[in-house]
């Protein structure tokens, strides 16, 4: 026989939740006439997660309310519990551009370019007509990327010496290949198109990280080539990569030469990633 206890019990819970629900929204509502963003932010998120359903439905004034309350906590300085909040919207809104390009601005003020551009180029992806978001994304990627850095890309003869240099080692019997310092993937792709079996390449920035992932997968390399957001000191092996190489490139120089440690990861890398010379 059925359990008409247990059906009572569930369609108890059920009108419980409803009318929780409907109480808070009404709350968040009158809240937010009262301009009390805070509250307001607080009984949509107890009514999104009671009501997942209602996400579509109260997706512009939870993002209405939101910014709101982000403005006010930016002001009050606030700003853990900012990123707190940003970060409970975006468990809620994963694909949100929207929250995702505000995000971003918000660390751009605060001086965090290189996270602001992985949220703006986030947002980018996910809708790649979002015109604010397309804008915010150029904007900090020239303070983040020296114009300099385009004009070393289009350098053909280096770009050629680099090649040649890569395949003779390639070919000399250095089937794996870690790329410190990525930048834009170009050498990475060099050492693919040489015959390497395995290539690693890493990348400080995020900036730099998400450019390098997308032109791999431009070049279809992405399942090739192993990206890591990773500064190559805190590279571990096997955690990160397998094993040690037989081959390291790298161009982390300035105009000064030493400017971006490539002495230190160098020898960092001889001792911890490289296989010893044969």
């Amino acid at each position: 026989m059925p359990n008409c206890n247990a059906k009572f019990h569930r369609g108890g819970r059920e009108a419980s939740r409803r009318e929780l629900v409907s109480r808070s929204l009404q709350s968040a509502q009158h809240c937010l006439e009262e301009q009390d963003f805070g509250t307001a932010y607080a009984h949509y998120l107890l009514v999104l997660n009671l009501a997942p359903e209602l996400k579509t439905s109260v997706k512009e004034t939870f993002q209405f309310t939101l910014f709101k309350w982000a403005e006010e906590l930016d002001s009050l300085a606030r700003i853990q519990d900012l990123f707190n909040c940003y970060e409970q919207a975006l468990e809620l809104y994963p694909n949100d551009e929207v929250i995702c390009n505000s995000m971003g601005e918000h660390l751009f003020r605060m001086g965090f370019r290189d996270e602001a551009a992985g949220y703006f180029h986030k947002a980018v992806k996910l809708n790649p007509d979002f015109a604010d978001a397309k804008e915010n994304f150029y904007r900090v990627a020239n303070w983040l990327v020296e114009r300099w850095h385009f004009i070393m890309l289009n350098d053909a003869k280096r770009n050629l010496t680099y090649l040649k240099a890569i395949e003779k080692a390639v070919r000399s019997g250095c089937s794996s290949v870690l790329d410190i310092g990525t930048g834009t993937g170009i050498l990475s792709m060099f050492a693919k198109k040489a015959g390497a079996s395995c290539v690693y390449a890493c990348e400080l920035s995020k900036t730099m990280y998400e450019l390098a992932c997308d032109v791999v997968a431009a070049n279809n390399m992405e399942r090739e080539i192993k990206l890591l957001h990773l500064k190559s000191l805190d590279i571990e092996i096997p955690k990160h990569i397998p094993e040690r190489v037989s081959l390291v490139v790298t161009e982390t120089v300035d105009a000064g030469l030493f400017g971006e440690g490539i002495v230190e990861s160098l020898i960092h890398a001889w001792e911890h990633l490289l296989l010893p010379p044969k």
